[in-house]
């Protein structure tokens, strides 16, 4: 007869559940069967993390056990990151339904279609080469963005925290540029821990001549 489980492994067990849940709850969004993203579950996931996260586990067994469920959480909560960003700018979801090819044309109509086409008489001599478009400078926000996105990977891998798309950083970058351009104000980035988690901060720059 096995051992009763302690009162961690009970924890650890009901843990293990609640992020199976909030996997299927956000595959199912991406699906298009739930109308919104499970923000309670994800809550109550994050709280439960939060608790094991900050008492003290002696043993070096069970430790491991929860590194392993806290990883395997925190690597979720990123590819729900990329998935909601690729939903925001209308690329392809994981789990989103596709609509089907187009079918191929009938072999009749095919041939018919064929059979309205006029018989070229010469072959026609091949357009000239358009010029080629003068090279675009490289705006200084993109550099800016590089710079940014080099700093938050080196601070994130030092931090032991999972690297950040640069597509998301550059859209980041432009939302807040575009904020506070409206009111007239330039902005500056930082790099900081907020929140135990390394993020990129937005600031607007105050005007020494005030």
């Amino acid at each position: 007869m096995p051992p009763p489980k302690s009162e961690f492994d009970s924890q650890m067990s009901h843990l293990e559940a609640e992020i199976r849940r909030l996997e299927t709850e956000y595959n199912m969004f991406f699906a298009g069967r739930l109308k919104r993203p499970p923000f309670e579950t994800q809550n109550r996931v994050a709280a439960l993390v939060k608790k094991h996260d900050q008492s003290y586990i002696r043993n070096t067994a069970d430790r491991f056990r929860f590194d392993s469920l806290q990883n395997r959480y925190q690597k979720f909560l990123d590819l729900v990151e990329r998935q909601m960003m690729n939903r925001e700018l209308g690329r392809p979801v994981m789990g989103a339904k596709r609509s089907p090819p187009p079918a191929p044309p009938k072999e009749e109509e095919k041939t018919k279609k064929e059979e309205q086409q006029p018989t070229p008489v010469a072959a026609a001599s091949p357009p000239p080469k358009a010029a080629a478009p003068p090279a675009v400078p490289k705006s200084p926000v993109d550099d800016r963005v590089q710079q940014l996105y080099e700093q938050l990977s080196a601070a994130k891998q030092k931090a032991g925290e999972a690297p950040v798309a640069m597509d998301r950083v550059a859209a980041l970058v432009k939302a807040q540029v575009d904020k506070f351009k409206s009111s007239g104000q330039d902005v500056q980035f930082k790099v900081a821990l907020k929140d135990g988690k390394v993020q990129l901060t937005a600031t607007p720059v105050k005007d020494e001549k005030k």
